[in-house]
């Protein structure tokens, strides 16, 4: 039970027996939680500004708001919405919605789970 307070309390660095070994600080902040998640965030701010340019109802404020929360990730909360929801990216999108209440509504709109997870591996691994 200590190492999951020790892993919880510091969801900046990614965290095995090898990358006490093997990797540096950096390569432990690229596969860290913050940097993930936050780049959840950064791919539906993108979507959402996306979705804008096409014509859809969305506002600078909404814009702004998702802009404003990328990296203020509350893990405790997204872990008791997981538990909840069984489903990690609906866990981080309700998530994100309290802490941008006015864009709640289109945060992942029309996006599939994929969108985010298979994107953001692909940009982590560049």
């Amino acid at each position: 039970r200590s190492s999951d307070l020790a892993k919880e309390s510091d969801r900046t660095t990614y965290t095995s027996p090898l990358t006490s070994r093997y990797a540096g600080k950096e390569m432990s902040f690229v596969f860290s939680d913050q940097k993930k998640f936050s780049t959840w965030r950064k791919l539906w701010l993108y979507l959402a500004q996306a979705e804008k340019e096409l014509g859809l109802s969305i506002t600078g404020e909404q814009l702004s708001e998702m802009e404003a929360h990328v990296d203020e990730i509350d893990f405790e909360l997204a872990g008791v919405e997981e538990r909840k929801r069984r489903h990690d990216v609906m866990a981080h999108v309700h998530t994100y919605g309290v802490c941008c209440p006015t864009a709640a509504p289109i945060i992942h709109l029309g996006a599939t789970s994929c969108f985010v997870g298979d994107n953001t591996d692909l940009i982590l691994l560049k």
